[in-house]
């Protein structure tokens, strides 16, 4: 029954859900316009309560819920409510997404008043929030009914737990399933189910197994949807054997492996190339009759056609599974087999199998990526022909790929058919826009868009206003980004952690570490948590900035916070470290990422290798012997670090044999390699051999720049070789380059003492002019 109950904590109605409902259906009924018309009502309404008359009491009352006046009498309609007829009206109002927020407006009032609903209500209005996924609003509704001092059951929590895992809020999920403990209710499989999916969504495999496990320990049975959920979270971190581990531990008749199990072990091995044993799962699924047989022949056999006459693959009835055909598709297009892939499409069509748009737009997608849109277009047109119509996830997929080639003219073109086939672009059509546009620097059409959006009746969203950000923080213009961020906050779209990091990102790029810290605070203020992307940005840019000390706090404050650092923290303090010149601590910190068990990266031999050669060329190849013994390919910055060390010790052999392995290990060689063989034979006086690495250099398409001439010139002062030196100026000076004054000075006394005493005239003029310039 209806409970009334007085407390001295009377919690208000949450504005949030005050929300008011445009429109209602009335029956006609005339409706109270003052105090003296309200009592009245509520008089009538009583009275036909009293003589049994329920049909035309809750006719009326129906008309008062759906109206849009307000109550003039709270009181007096919240105990109308506590008589059985007008629950009876009530409930169905909670069960209906058009009247859930009416309801929710009486809910508070009635709370505020005084008065509980028993909790049969409160869970007939989770529900529809539910299924409407208004989850904040679920959850507010859950804490405010505690709070109110009624007992959640089961349903209640499952509800809960539900809403706080769609809003990604794990923590409050386990909070929930301890809540669940103390309230004597024991958790059952379901709930842990949710949060298991939530975190193998967020890829939290670790965590889901350790979850798995205290489920077995508090003996709560899982299910096959447990045993689904789990394997599909290992299959998408490519721990397979685990997967394929859990799903022998499958048993009836609690959980037996379903299409599902083997679809997710399927997609899992497809993703790792691994077809050879795909194909033993799918033979595995025609004994467990989820398949016909004859399937696995089908899609590997190349002289498998047709299994009989009637196209059917074994003459039964066992249906393909859509997903099952469309996980081997994508598995094939993945490793570069998109022809074999159209070609069992074919198949399967010539054996009866029905194809899905979903596995045309595989193709499409493929060829795509394989970078033939002409392909993928004629394939688009197949599909037609076939009579399945192009969704957006198929428009959607040409337009991205021609953004991503610049052929924006096509793009938008495709957007206009798009729009003549009946099918409405979605936001993500526009986002792509906003990023292709972005990516061509041509900021005033990505505006254009957005003014497209909203006037289309498509609200831009986070990451429209992202992709935008993002271009403009890689071409430098960071107020203009902090304008686009102001104004997405300003129509009502929240920017999110990866939209800080972005910014975060480029103020560190341009030395505005003043800027990055503000943001940084902005986001912690506005309830966004930083994440390891946070930290590792920000210690990277402190660190190259010298300012170390600072980096090390941060990543103290990173680790106090619960986040674990990784190989990319580490490299990015051994960077600062290497920069400031400090082999010691940059080797420390080497040492202390072995021993937390984090796996060195190529990213970790940089900065290593740097602070190696500064310690001589016996360490330096001590470390890079020990990167190969890891199984890390060098990349050119080792490469190039390495030459620099044998050219600095004047072993130009060394370093000529090491870009030989370099030029064979296909790794291209840069300005920066070029410099390094030119200062090794000039510390080796192998002067004759550098023009043909100048010209070698111009050949490959690399134009030297002052870098370059600087490392000549130089050079051949050192080797006191002033006429060698002059020449390289002057071809430095003719392509419009400027030697530094030092060095200036530098060549021109050379010059002198050689008695090339014309020479030094115009170098001394040239630096003149240079001066006169620069004071006028």
């Amino acid at each position: 029954m209806f409970l009334r109950r007085r407390s001295v904590l009377h919690l208000l109605p949450n504005p949030h859900l005050r929300i008011s409902i445009s429109s209602f259906c009335s029956q006609s009924l005339t409706f109270p316009q003052n105090q003296q018309q309200w009592l009245q009502t509520f008089q009538h309404l009583q009275s036909l309560a009293d003589h049994g008359r329920t049909k035309p009491a809750q006719t009326i009352f129906k008309s008062l819920l759906l109206s849009n006046a307000p109550y003039s009498f709270p009181s007096q309609i919240h105990s109308l409510i506590s008589k059985p007829i007008f629950l009876e009206t009530l409930l169905p109002f909670c069960s209906n997404p058009k009247t859930i927020n009416r309801v929710m407006e009486l809910f508070y009032s009635m709370k505020n008043d005084g008065f509980v609903l028993p909790i049969c209500f409160v869970n007939c209005l989770l529900q529809t929030l539910v299924h409407s996924h208004q989850f904040e609003k679920a959850l507010a509704l859950f804490n405010d009914v505690v709070e109110s001092g009624i007992r959640p059951d089961a349903f209640s929590y499952k509800k809960a737990v539900h809403s706080a895992v769609m809003m990604k809020d794990l923590n409050k999920g386990f909070e929930l399933i301890n809540s669940m403990e103390k309230d004597g209710i024991r958790p059952f499989v379901y709930v842990y189910n949710l949060i298991l999916g939530g975190l193998c969504k967020g890829k939290r495999i670790k965590d889901a197994r350790k979850m798995f496990d205290e489920m077995i320990d508090r003996s709560v049975v899982p299910n096959t949807v447990t045993y689904n959920t789990l394997i599909d979270g290992y299959c998408k971190v490519g721990e397979i054997e685990e997967a394929f581990s859990l799903r022998d531990r499958m048993k009836a008749p609690y959980s037996e492996p379903n299409v599902v199990t083997y679809n997710c072990l399927l997609s899992g091995l497809c993703g790792l190339g691994r077809l050879e044993d795909a194909r033993s799962v799918l033979l595995e699924m025609e004994g467990n009759g989820f398949l016909p047989k004859g399937f696995s022949s089908l899609l590997f056999d190349d002289n498998f056609v047709c299994a009989n006459e009637n196209g059917l693959l074994d003459g039964s009835l066992t249906r393909v599974d859509e997903r099952t055909y469309s996980v081997l598709l994508n598995g094939l297009c993945r490793v570069g087999r998109v022809e074999k892939a159209k070609e069992v499409l074919a198949k399967l069509e010539d054996n009866g199998v029905v194809p899905s748009q979903v596995s045309y737009n595989i193709l499409v997608n493929a060829y795509c990526q394989e970078g033939d849109l002409n392909i993928a277009i004629l394939t688009v047109e197949e599909m037609e022909k076939r009579g399945l119509r192009p969704s957006y996830v198929t428009f959607n997929t040409l337009i991205n790929k021609f953004c991503e080639t610049g052929e924006l003219d096509q793009a938008e073109r495709w957007v206009k058919k798009m729009m003549e086939k009946g099918v409405s672009p979605t936001v993500e059509t526009y986002n792509t826009l906003v990023n292709g546009y972005g990516m061509a620097c041509d900021f005033v059409r990505c505006f254009e868009i957005l003014e497209e959006m909203e006037k289309k009746g498509i609200k831009p969203n986070v990451i429209s206003y992202g992709s935008l950000i993002n271009c403009l923080c890689k071409d430098r213009k960071l107020l203009d980004a902090e304008i686009v961020l102001g104004d997405m906050v300003g129509r009502g779209v929240s920017p999110n952690v990866e939209i800080y990091n972005m910014l975060i990102e480029a103020s560190c790029s341009l030395s505005k570490l003043k800027d990055a810290f503000r943001f940084f605070d902005e986001m912690i203020k506005n309830g966004i948590d930083a994440t390891l992307v946070t930290y590792n940005t920000l210690i990277h840019g402190i660190g190259k900035n010298g300012r170390l000390a600072e980096a090390e706090n941060l990543f103290l404050q990173m680790i106090s916070k619960g986040y674990n650092p990784d190989v990319i923290t580490y490299n990015s303090l051994m960077s600062g470290y290497a920069m400031s010149g400090n082999p010691k601590k940059c080797l420390e910190l080497y040492d202390n990422m072995k021993k937390v068990g984090i796996k060195p990266s190529i990213g970790t031999f940089h900065p290593l290798i740097n602070s190696c050669r500064k310690e001589g060329v016996v360490t330096m190849e001590k470390m890079f012997q020990e990167m190969l013994g890891m199984d890390l390919i060098p990349d050119r910055a080792v490469y190039n670090e390495m030459i620099y060390g044998y050219a600095e010790d004047g072993n130009v052999l060394k370093a000529m044999s090491l870009h030989q392995e370099m030029v064979d290990q296909g790794v291209d060689s840069d300005k920066v390699t070029y410099n390094c063989l030119i200062l090794a034979h000039l510390r080796d006086r192998r002067v004759s051999e550098i023009k043909h690495l100048f010209d070698d250099m111009k050949a490959k398409g690399l134009v030297p720049k002052t870098d370059t001439y600087k490392i000549l010139v130089k050079g051949h002062c050192d080797l006191k070789d002033f006429n060698g030196a002059y020449f390289w100026y002057r071809k430095m000076f003719d392509t419009g380059f400027i030697l530094n004054d030092r060095l200036c000075y530098e060549l021109i006394s050379g010059l002198r003492e050689e008695g090339m005493l014309r020479e030094a005239q115009i170098v001394s003029l040239d630096l003149s002019s240079r001066v006169q310039q620069l004071e006028g």
